[in-house]
This record gives C-alpha cells, structure tokens and sequence, in this order.
C-alpha cells in the first residue's frame, strides 16, 4: 500500500542521513538523486506490480534477420558514431570466482574480455581508426583485475581514462527502521551494487555523457560481457539510426526453459512497452505471465540508446531516468543470516523502455543471446555447439537450429568453475547433443562425444572414467 501522508519534504527529511552517507564515500549528485528515486518508491510502499489487465503481449515486431545490411561506407560512418559499453561488473560470485566473470577462458586460452576486445578492434580496422568508442562498464570488484588484463593483452586500446566507466555503489537499508544499514564488522557490507539500471546515473555522473557527444558519437549499444553473441551489427545499428527512436531493446522469442523469465508487453494506458518480471506478475496472474504463446518475447539485455535523447529525457527530469525498483531481501553480511535484515534496492537498464516515449524493440535471433549465468551454460559456450565466427562472435552452430544444448550437470559437484573442471578435464563434444543429465562424478577424457538425450547416473564416490567415443543414452554406474 503507498502511503499518502509522505510529502517530497518528509521524503527528504529521511533521506538526509542517507545523502550524507553517499556524499562521504565521494558518490556523484546524478547517483544521489537516482537512489533517491528508489527510496522513496520504498517508502511509499511500491510494490511494482504489473496485472494483466493492465498490458496486451508484444506482438508485429520488426525482425533483424529480414535486414538490409548498409553499404561500407555508411557502416564505417556510423560505426564512428557509436559506442559500444559491455557491462562487466560481475564476478560471478554463484560460480565461485573471486575477480572478474569476464576473465574466464571461453576459447582455449582466450577469456570472454579477449574476445570482445578482438572484435572492437576488428571493427576499428574497418573504420580506420579509433572509432568505435569501446567502454567497460566495471564495478569496484572488478576493475582492477579488467584493468591488468586489457593492459597485459590489448594496450592498443589505451589505459583506463579511455575505456572505464565506473559503477556506483548504494547504501543497503535497514528492513525494520529504513534507515542506512551499519556492519562496524565489515563497513564494506554496508553497502551493495545498484543493478545494471545505474549506466544512466553513470553516464551522467562521469562526465562521459557530454564527453561523447562532444566527440561526436550518437549512438550506444549496451551488451552483457558473458554474451558473445552481442556484436556491434551494422545491420541493427542502421535500423535503428533511420528509426529516430530514442531507445531499442533486442528480444528473442521465449522457449519453455524461458517461461519464468520476464517479458516485454505494451502498457493500456499509453501504449508504452514495459518489461514484467515474474516478481511483478501477481500470482493470479501467473499462467498468463508462463504463457509463452501470449507473451512472445523477453529481453536479451542488447540495448540501443540514442544519447541525444537520454541527455534530453535527463534534463527535463531532474538529471536520473525513473526506472521502477526493484526490491531485494538479504541481511547486511550474506554469509551471516543471523545479521541484521536489509533491502538491497536495484534497477535494470532494460526497464527504461517504459521511459521514453517512442521506444521500440525488435526481434533477434537466440543467436544474439548465449549468456554464461552458470557452469552449464559456460561448459555448452566451451564445447563445438558453439562456433566463433570470423568477427570473433560465439554464437550457436548452425545446425543445432537456435536450440541449445539442455545441460544438468551435478549441482553439488559441478556448481563452481572449479568442480567443473574437475570433472570435464576436457570439453565433450555437444554438437549433436540435446540434453546432458549428470548425476555423481565423471572424469571426461579427449575425444568424447555426446549425442542425443544423455544420461549418466554415478552412485559410487569414484568418477566414471568417459573414454573417447560416442556416448548416447543411459549409463548407470552401481
């Protein structure tokens, strides 16, 4: 329920010790106000959900295969005017690693920042220069590992002044009394990252937002770091120049595995496309929101931004883009559960298609989409279903028709990187493969190849030896 008796004042008055807290740890005003916005959304007891009867599906959206690619010279202008930002903030905490996601080897000895890096500057020599503009959106986790990395491998593409855009951080709130949290214990608790939805607040912040287009650059393309499949597509970017919409979000069609996840839909009362998410969807609603017949599509996370049309929204709105927030339970220290109760408050960047009047979307194939969110998917891009094309694009074999390999590979052994590992020394091949369920532990050898729908149940504490071969149906070891 909101609460009627908050004035912009009494919003203010509570805010104060948290404006205080950011300004100390040196946060920039863009941050604050964003932040701000968020806050008083939990104070006026938002729940941000979305019925059904208030949204129609998505529906007669534009197709990227179906485009015409711009000449040469017309992809090289406009590639000079465009920026191309990777979010990379991630550590991939859920997988075990304690320093950047993005610095997983994914080809051989190639990591996933080797090869984004290869492809901005493919698409450099094509432009003769130094355009496009590349950044990496780090976090305080992360930037210090991306920073080593790019310099030891890629110092073409100059020090960290050129390519960082720096993520903000935000207090976590007390669950009981809304005010800041406090962990004297570990004061770096006390605080947590703002989601992906804090680029905008980042942009402007940083100065980078008037930077670029004082230098001349127009467009962004936003793209997750553990998605190789999210080039720069000259295809896309010259849809979207001719357009004249102020923002794009790439979606792709929702499959079975993909009905929980959330979906684009157009908002009744003004016609605007929003994203839902399942925390969103009032349970009543639910086999609406799973049907993935009604609602098509969902968003990869590709986004097209004209950064014109961001400073103009910017400006006529106190300088923050209002995303909706998004409300997260945990206790200050996450490995202590007997810590006090905080909400940690977020926001997407894909939220903003609701913010803009104008904005679109288009459909994409799911070969635009092959993010690693766990060891399944990392050992799927690692193995041949996957190919990495001339552009240095990891996208899915064509032969396996947009349908990657279904991979359930033992939770507790094959959890974290290093388990993985472990137990798959060497990459099966899963060209032909549709689905892998492992139970207990295995040992895979050179040269195995799994095809079709496989099975391998190990009730013993030894791991089943996989020797080179064909591997096909149920394999049970007592």
């Amino acid at each position: 329920m909101s609460n009627p008796t908050r004035t912009p004042e009494s919003i203010e008055t509570s805010f104060t010790s948290f404006r205080q807290k950011m300004q100390a740890a040196g946060l920039s005003e863009s941050a604050i106000r964003a932040f701000r916005g968020s806050y008083a959304a939990l104070l006026a007891g938002e729940t941000g959900m979305i019925p059904e009867a208030t949204i129609a599906p998505a529906k007669d959206l534009p197709c990227a295969d179906a485009l015409m690619a711009p000449d040469a010279g017309r992809a090289s202008e406009l590639l000079k005017q465009t920026v191309l930002i990777k979010l990379n903030g991630g550590l991939g905490t859920g997988m075990g690693l304690e320093k950047a996601k993005s610095l997983l080897p994914v080809r051989g000895e190639d990591t996933f920042l080797d090869l984004i890096a290869r492809q901005i500057l493919r698409l450099r020599a094509q432009t003769g220069g130094a355009v496009p503009v590349f950044m990496l959106m780090n976090s305080f986790s992360t930037s210090a590992d991306t920073t080593a990395h790019l310099a030891a491998r890629f110092p073409q593409l100059g020090g960290r002044e050129t390519w960082e855009l720096m993520q903000n951080k935000v207090p976590k709130v007390l669950a009981g009394s809304l005010e800041p949290a406090t962990w004297p214990a570990n004061p770096d608790q006390e605080w947590c990252p703002p989601g992906h939805g804090d680029i905008y607040a980042c942009l402007v912040g940083s100065g980078w937002l008037e930077r670029l287009l004082g230098g001349g650059v127009r467009y962004a393309f936003v793209s997750n770091s553990d998605n190789l499949g999210a080039t720069l597509d000259p295809s896309i970017l010259a849809w979207f120049a001719d357009s004249g919409m102020p923002f794009a979000m790439e979606v792709t069609r929702r499959t079975e595995s993909d009905k929980k996840g959330g979906h684009l839909a157009v908002r009744l009362r003004d016609g605007r496309f929003l994203l839902r998410e399942s925390a969103q969807c009032p349970k009543d609603d639910e086999s609406h929101f799973q049907n993935i017949d009604r609602h098509r599509y969902f968003n990869t996370n590709n986004l097209w931004i004209d950064l014109q049309a961001l400073k103009t929204a910017l400006d006529a709105n106190d300088g923050l883009i209002p995303l909706p927030p998004i409300m997260n339970k945990k206790t200050v220290d996450p490995r202590d559960g007997s810590s006090p109760p905080v909400i940690q408050v977020e926001t997407a960047m894909g939220a903003a298609i609701e913010c803009f009047q104008g904005a679109g979307a288009i459909e994409v194939s799911r070969t635009r989409f092959a993010p690693v969110k766990t060891t399944s998917d990392l050992l799927a891009v690692r193995s041949d279903a996957y190919e990495l094309t001339e552009d240095f694009c990891l996208r899915l074999h064509p032969s396996r028709n947009g349908q990657p390999p279904h991979l359930h590979l033992d939770a507790k052994l094959c959890k974290l990187v290093d388990g993985l590992e472990q137990n798959f020394p060497h990459t099966p091949s899963l060209l032909h493969c549709r689905s892998l369920l492992m139970h207990g532990p295995v040992e895979c050898g050179t040269g195995v190849i799994f095809k079709g729908d496989v099975v391998i149940h190990n009730h013993t504490n030894a791991s089943a030896k996989l020797k080179a071969g064909v591997h096909e149906g149920q394999m049970t070891v007592d």
